[in-house]
Order: C-alpha cells, then structure tokens, then sequence
C-alpha cells in the first residue's frame, strides 16, 4: 500500500509542475491583454479630450466673434465679459459658463491678446502633442501637424481692408468698329 501511494505521489508531482507553468502562461496573456485595452482606453479617451477641446474652443471663438460684431466694435477684456456684457445696461450673453480646458482639466486659458488688452481668443496651455494631425475643418486647418496643444489658437480675426481679397475691375466688352 505504501508502494502505491508513493507511485501516486510522484505522478502527481510531475503534473504540478505542468498546471504552474500553464497559469503563468495565462496570467502572462491576461496581463498582455489588459495592457493593450488600456492602451486603446487611453486612445480613446485623449481623442474624445481632443473633440471636446475643438468644441469648446469653438465656443470661446463664436463668443468673442459675436462680442465684436456688437456695438461698439471691440473685443472682450475677460473672459468674464462674455458671460455679462459690460458694455450694456442689460444682461446680454455670449457663452453660458465658462468652459475648463479638457486637456489639462483647469479653467485657465491661454489668451490671444491683442496691443491694446482685448482677447481675441483662447488657446489650450497644454504642451503635450496633439494625437489628431490632419482632417481639420474650415476655420482649423492650420491646426494640422502642430507640435503642442497650445498652438491651436481659437481666435476671432476679421478681414480689415488690406486683406481682403482684391477684386478686378470689371471691363466693359469691346464692340466690333
């Protein structure tokens, strides 16, 4: 009876040896496999911080675009001014709330200054580099390959004179003599 027990006991050391290598394997392929879904969570969630940044940007940009087009002509001193107006007696508004930077989690922005103290746009004060390089709309495309977050500026300049496109002079058909 001993001589079976102990016959037992070696075959069921030579499996043991086995079923641990077999749960390394497993726990090796699990660790693998959970760092790849957070290298796809993390993808994901700096694509989405980068939609959101386009979005609010856009705000702040319309805001201070719909502040300048109102009487009297000029730009917001604070970013405050397009919660309330300071120039009207009433309560008029250009954005809701004033929007934190996605990127960086803060309120604080960057400011697109002009000489005289108005801010013609906002700009994110992450230094971290872009995900998205390409495939801006409209008003962005000088967005693409950019080195750092901060260098995509939202800001409001209209054409003056010497930047609007020059237009020919029409000239009137020649008639036959």
């Amino acid at each position: 009876m001993l001589r079976c027990r102990a016959r037992a006991w070696r075959g069921y050391t030579n499996h043991r040896g086995f079923t641990y290598l077999t749960a390394l394997f497993v726990v090796a392929l699990l660790g693998g496999g959970l760092a790849l879904a957070g290298e796809v969570w993390h993808t994901q969630s700096l694509r989405e911080k980068e939609a959101e940044l386009l979005h609010i940007g856009n705000q702040y940009r319309r805001a201070i675009e719909r502040y300048h087009a109102s009487p009297p002509l000029q730009y917001p001193r604070t970013l405050g001014d397009l919660l309330k107006d300071p120039r009207k007696p009433g309560i008029e508004r250009y954005l809701r709330k004033l929007y934190a930077d996605p990127i960086t989690g803060k309120t604080e922005w960057g400011l697109v200054k002009l000489p005289d103290g108005g801010i013609m746009g906002v700009h994110s004060l992450s230094e971290d580099k872009p995900f998205k390089a390409a495939g801006f709309n409209a008003p962005y495309e000088s967005f693409a390959n950019a080195e750092k977050y901060s260098d995509w500026k939202f800001a409001h300049a209209p054409l003056t004179v010497q930047q609007a496109p020059l237009q020919q002079p029409q000239q009137p058909p020649v008639t036959g003599r």
